[in-house]
């Protein structure tokens, strides 16, 4: 099943909407309410320092689910932003706030219409927020790219494409390929009267790399992270035993080029 932009985006607001509190229930513990995690991996932000020195930096999270990454950042000196497509994740959010007593300055907007003006953002940075989401990932690129100061920095995690090819099954009978790596079919999960209330767009390295440069970004770097030794966590098709043979999650780096 093919979906229009606006279907995706419909989609993706009906579905975190309904699922946010139980995602919270399930992965709060390893997401944490202040830290910023990239992906199922476990690849810190304190440590890997992939967004480099962030105080006195302005900073958008995008896709900011329940801002537990933008609290980690406010908490470094950040002055930041956040946004997501879900009311709820943002109550959830407020709720965090509270608890933590870090405030994030957060908006109800859509990844492909931004809110915000102009080179208005040092970095922009999302860990697996709205990209994978959107129909048309040059649309939200060009958005952030627009909204990004000249040499700004773009970070974002979304699903390794390679695991695409592979069932949702973290196990050893889940090691095997049953889709073509080729096949830009998304993922789409409807309700009994056949109406889309989930959705996940692939696209390979090489759209990426496309989609990225015809936005106007230099890639820095990709970062396939392995699965470190002793992390038992298991989540969805992410889990210790595929983790050792192939990656599950990307980790782009990329700036604005500097046109001037």
């Amino acid at each position: 099943m093919e979906l229009t932009e606006a279907e995706s985006s419909q989609a993706s607001r009906t579905y975190w909407n309904s699922a946010a509190a139980e995602y919270l229930e399930d992965h709060g513990d390893f997401l944490g309410d202040d830290r910023f995690v990239w992906g199922p991996e476990g690849v810190d932000e304190e440590s890997a320092q992939l967004l480099g020195p962030v105080r006195g930096k302005r900073v958008l999270e995008v896709g900011c689910g329940a801002a537990q990454c933008a609290r980690w950042l406010v908490g470094q000196g950040a002055n930041v932003v956040a946004f997501d497509i879900s009311l709820e994740q943002l109550r959830i959010a407020q709720q965090l706030d509270a608890r933590t007593g870090t405030a994030v300055r957060t908006v109800a907007a859509d990844a492909t219409a931004l809110p915000y003006a102009n080179a208005t953002f040092d970095i922009v940075c999302s860990a697996f927020g709205a990209l994978p989401f959107v129909a048309d990932a040059g649309t939200a690129l060009r958005e952030i790219a627009r909204t990004l100061k000249p040499g700004g920095l773009l970070v974002f995690s979304v699903t390794h494409p390679f695991r695409w090819t592979m069932p949702d099954d973290p196990s050893e009978g889940g090691l095997r390929i049953d889709k073509p790596y080729f096949d830009r079919t998304p993922y789409v999960e409807v309700d009994d009267a056949g109406t889309p209330v989930y959705v996940e767009h692939h696209r390979t390295i090489g759209d990426w790399i496309r989609a990225l440069t015809e936005s106007g970004f230099a890639i820095d770097d990709l970062l396939e992270p392995e699965w470190p030794a002793g992390h038992t966590l298991v989540w969805g098709g992410w889990g210790p035993h595929r983790g050792r043979y192939v990656p599950g999650t990307a980790i782009w780096s990329a700036r604005k080029e500097d046109c001037a």
